[in-house]
C-alpha cells in the first residue's frame, strides 16, 4: 500500500492505494491515477496524449491549463466508457450541499475506489482523495504538488472555499465501465485537436490573454525579447504545467506509433523528436520562467530567456508540422 508511514492508517477509513502524480497537470493526471487504482492499464503518457493535455500551450492567465482543453474532465472520463457521478459543493440555487459531496466521496472510498475532488489539496485543480479521517474531518490523498511522498491532508470541506476563484465543482466519482473505448478514434481526434489548437489565431474581439498554440508561444518569446517583461503568476504556473506535460506528448506519440503503418508512424515519431527537443528547451528555461523563478522584471534574465523560448516555439511548430502531414484515412 502506498500510504505514507507519517499518516496514521488507523485514523484513515478504508484507505485506497494510489499511484503518485507523474505529470504536473491539473485536469487529467488525477483521472489516470484513479482509473489505475480501479484496474485500468493506461499509462500516464497515454492519458496526457489522448486527452489532448500533452499538446497545449497558452499564456496570459493562470487559468489557462484548466480552461484550454479538448474536453472537461468528466466528459473525457465518459469518453473512455465509464459512468460518472458529479457532486458539486453548491446546488443551482447557490445552497451549500458540500456535506452531500463529502458523504458521497466517503461512500465511494468505502467501496474501494478513490475520488477526484476539485481543490481538495492544491489550488483549483482535480486532486485524488484516497482516504478520509472521520475524527479530524479530513480528506487524505494526492495532487500535482501535494502528497508526492507523505499523503496530503486537508479539511474535507476545503473544496467549497474555491468559490471566489472558480466554480466549486466538488467531486467526480468514476463508476462502472459500460462502453467500449475506441482507441484509434480517440488517438486520431487528439492529433487533429493538437493541430487545431496549435494553429488557432486570436479573434479581434478576444483579449490578449486568449492567445493559444504557436501564436501564444511566439508572443511569449517576443515579450521577453522586449524590455520590461514581468514574470508574473500566469507565466510561472502555466509554463511549469506545459513543461511537464510535453514529456507526455513524447511518450504518447512513441507509444501509439507502432499501431500505425508508414508514413503515419514515421510522422508520429518525428513529431516526438521535435517535442522532445522542445521539452529540453523548456526545462532549461524553467529556472528563469517557472514558478520558483524570481517574479518581476529582470532584464538580464529576459536576455537569457527570450532566445530559449524562441527555439522552443520553433521546435513546437516543427512537431505540429509533422502531425499535419498525417492522414488517418
Amino acid at each position: 500500500m502506498l500510504l505514507s508511514s507519517a499518516v496514521s492508517v488507523a485514523a484513515v477509513a478504508n484507505p485506497v492505494a494510489v499511484d503518485a502524480y507523474r505529470y504536473n497537470e491539473p485536469l487529467f493526471e488525477g483521472a489516470r491515477v484513479v482509473l489505475n487504482a480501479m484496474g485500468e492499464k493506461f499509462t500516464p503518457e497515454y492519458i496526457q496524449g489522448v486527452s489532448g493535455a500533452a499538446f497545449k500551450i497558452a499564456s496570459g492567465c493562470p487559468s489557462r491549463p484548466t480552461c484550454v482543453c479538448d474536453a472537461w474532465t468528466s466528459d473525457f472520463i465518459k469518453s473512455l466508457g465509464y459512468e460518472v457521478g458529479e457532486y458539486p459543493c453548491f446546488d443551482k440555487d447557490g445552497n451549500d450541499i458540500t456535506d452531500k459531496m463529502v458523504e458521497a466521496v466517503k461512500r465511494h472510498i468505502d467501496s474501494g475506489k478513490p475520488a477526484l475532488v476539485w481543490h481538495a489539496f492544491t489550488m483549483a485543480e482535480w486532486d485524488v482523495v484516497c482516504g478520509y479521517d472521520n475524527e479530524l474531518k479530513q480528506f487524505v490523498g494526492r495532487g500535482t504538488h501535494k502528497g508526492a511522498g507523505e499523503l496530503a491532508r486537508e479539511p474535507w470541506d476545503r473544496a467549497k472555499t474555491v468559490r471566489d476563484i472558480c466554480p466549486a465543482f466538488g467531486a467526480i466519482l468514476i463508476g462502472a465501465k459500460t462502453a467500449a473505448f475506441d482507441e484509434r478514434a480517440a488517438e486520431k481526434k487528439s492529433i487533429e485537436n493538437a493541430v487545431k489548437h496549435a494553429r488557432k489565431i486570436r479573434a479581434e474581439n478576444e483579449p490578449e490573454w486568449a492567445l493559444e498554440g504557436i501564436e501564444s508561444y511566439k508572443r511569449l518569446a517576443a515579450r521577453y525579447a522586449a524590455s520590461g517583461a514581468y514574470r508574473d503568476i500566469a507565466d510561472g504556473y502555466c509554463f511549469d504545467v506545459y513543461a511537464s506535460v510535453r514529456g507526455g506528448a513524447v511518450g504518447f506519440l512513441r507509444q501509439i506509433a507502432p499501431k500505425y503503418d508508414d508514413p503515419t508512424a514515421a510522422h508520429l515519431l518525428k513529431a516526438a523528436e521535435h517535442f522532445e527537443r522542445e521539452q529540453a528547451l523548456m526545462k532549461s528555461a524553467q529556472p528563469l520562467l517557472g514558478w520558483n523563478s524570481p517574479a518581476g522584471i529582470d532584464e538580464e534574465r529576459s536576455a537569457k530567456l527570450a532566445p530559449i523560448l524562441a527555439q522552443a516555439a520553433d521546435a513546437y511548430e516543427k512537431a505540429i508540422e509533422c502531425l499535419e502531414k498525417i492522414d488517418f484515412k
